[in-house]
């Protein structure tokens, strides 16, 4: 295994490893590490390999992890980047299936008040890769309105209208209807 494939592994391994609420918000942190600190792909193209992991089934941070593995070193950059991101969590959660019970951590008062505490610093690491890529995306305050149209109809709890398709389809339509809108105002 060549160098970058190590660095792969150890740099999804830290990022597995001190990562609390799951692959949203990990994405702030793939990104620095790998388009600023390693400088191993371009923002615009971590922007569309993010696109793709949210497109692929599976967990988002494994499916960032294989994108980026694969765009650096093929099949062994995937697979040293799957594994590092896997093996923190697996760990963990067999280490606390080893020797924590449910009934452990709802009754001990210092686990309880430390997913507490933990609770507000993962909301800050889901909506700071939501700014930032709304910013890299160039959403605008014309182009504000897909977005906050979906988050209000997946909020709606609207019958048949909440599969993530039915979104997806939406966000196209309303992308393609602002770009025929500004077309036809620069040609007018």
């Amino acid at each position: 295994m060549n160098n970058i494939c190590l660095k792969l592994f150890f740099s999804f391994l830290k990022i597995g490893a001190f990562t609390f609420g799951g692959g949203w918000a990990m994405i702030s942190i793939i990104e620095r590490e790998i388009v600023d600190k390693h400088h191993w792909i371009e923002k615009d193209e971590f922007l569309d390999l993010l696109a793709v992991a949210q497109s692929m089934p599976g967990i988002l941070a494994v499916n960032i992890s294989v994108s980026v593995g694969d765009r650096l070193r093929g099949l062994k950059g995937s697979l040293a980047a799957a594994f590092g991101t896997i093996l923190p969590s697996f760990t963990i959660i067999l280490l606390i299936a080893m020797f924590l019970t449910p009934d452990t951590i709802k009754n001990n008062e210092i686990i309880s008040k430390m997913f507490m505490g933990i609770r507000p610093a993962v909301v800050a690491l889901i909506i700071a890769p939501v700014i930032t890529t709304a910013r890299a995306a160039k959403i605008g305050k014309k182009t504000i309105i897909i977005p906050i149209a979906v988050a209000l109809l997946i909020f709606s709890g609207i019958p048949y209208i909440s599969n993530p398709i039915v979104y997806i389809i939406l966000g196209a339509i309303g992308g393609y209807a602002y770009y025929i809108t500004h077309i036809y105002n620069k040609i007018s």
